[in-house]
């Protein structure tokens, strides 16, 4: 099995393994994707018989994490031919994407799951779930709320209204930008769907989704995240008070993540990370768990009850005041 990176020009060759398997993508929004985010992302894929039988894509995105901006890929379109299926090809494009992303220097990666148990064995895992506010004609509105549909002269005033909502609500989100708004309206375009404004007073008071009754009634997809670098990860955080606490990490994908680790400070410094000596070492914890921790979705105490982590109860203590990334807001669907 031979994975590679494609060429920009070799990139629309994977529209028809995309097409194939996610065949209930509409062709005007399949034709929208392979126009619009072929622009700037990338594609690994496996090729066996002359023709491209798997594929991974990472789509970049500018995020804030604790205010700090960030860049990270969004895992789409991870897909096998079927007759090509139980050979490996899915985990050994997630190893090289993963592997190629720590050498870049990104901090984690986050994708939207078919079927969670697919990825936790990668250690992904789950963080939250989407939460879009849709369009409802019947709602009664304010007096003097105006709503129209979006268009891309309204994308620089859309981007500046949401900065400041999820600035304020978030800790972990995609920076909006007018670029963001101006490829969103064109995404809801393609398949239908329309972004409608709320106005009063001539300023924004809400943005919503109008879209086909099957994808307002679809339930809310998660988001799972995994790390990519547990060095950065860690110096992203911010803590309650002062702290410190020697660790190992382990992780079976991404070598240089298996390490010993000393952090501390304050809640006025941030975390300062060193590297750990193991005979100081506290206890030892999977690189999937840490991600539950960091991410506010389990404590140190049901980690190490999962039999994820082994810890010294002053190691649990410590941990314990890690401000936890649970604010996080991921709506992104490609």
């Amino acid at each position: 099995m031979e994975i590679r990176k494609l060429e920009t020009e070799e990139k629309q060759n994977t529209k028809k393994l995309y097409e194939e398997v996610f065949s209930e993508d509409s062709k005007s929004f399949v034709d929208y994707y392979y126009e619009e985010k072929l622009k700037d992302n990338q594609i690994y894929a496996v090729e066996e018989d002359g023709e491209i039988q798997a594929m991974l894509h990472l789509n970049p995105y500018e995020l804030a994490v604790n205010g700090s901006k960030k860049d990270v890929n969004y895992i789409v379109a991870v897909a096998t031919r079927e007759s090509y299926r139980k050979r490996g090809y899915m985990a050994g494009l997630l190893k090289q994407a993963l592997n190629d992303m720590y050498a870049d220097g990104e901090t984690f990666t986050f994708l939207m799951p078919a079927s969670e148990s697919i990825y936790l064995p990668f250690d992904f895992r789950t963080v939250c779930e989407q939460n879009r506010s849709y369009y409802d004609p019947e709602e009664e509105t304010e007096e003097g709320v105006v709503i129209t549909d979006a268009v891309n002269a309204d994308a620089e005033e859309m981007a500046a209204y949401m900065e400041a909502q999820l600035t304020q609500s978030y800790q972990v989100y995609a920076k909006r930008s007018t670029a963001y708004y101006e490829r969103l309206i064109k995404e809801y375009a393609s398949d239908g769907g329309i972004l409608k404004i709320y106005k009063k007073n001539g300023k924004i008071t809400d943005i919503k989704i109008a879209a086909e009754a099957e994808e307002v009634d679809g339930g809310k997809p998660k988001i799972m995240i995994r790390i990519v670098d547990v060095r950065r990860m860690l110096m992203s955080l911010r803590l309650q008070s002062f702290m410190g606490t020697c660790f190992t990490v382990t992780d079976p994908i991404i070598e240089e993540n298996n390490r010993c680790v000393m952090i501390t400070g304050t809640e006025f410094s941030g975390v300062m990370l060193m590297d750990g000596k193991p005979e100081n070492s506290e206890g030892t914890i999977t690189v999937g768990a840490l991600a539950s921790l960091v991410f506010g979705v389990k404590t140190a105490e049901e980690i190490c009850a999962d039999g994820d982590a082994v810890m010294s109860e002053r190691m649990k203590e410590e941990l314990g005041k890690i401000i936890p990334l649970s604010r996080v807001y991921l709506n992104e669907t490609v």
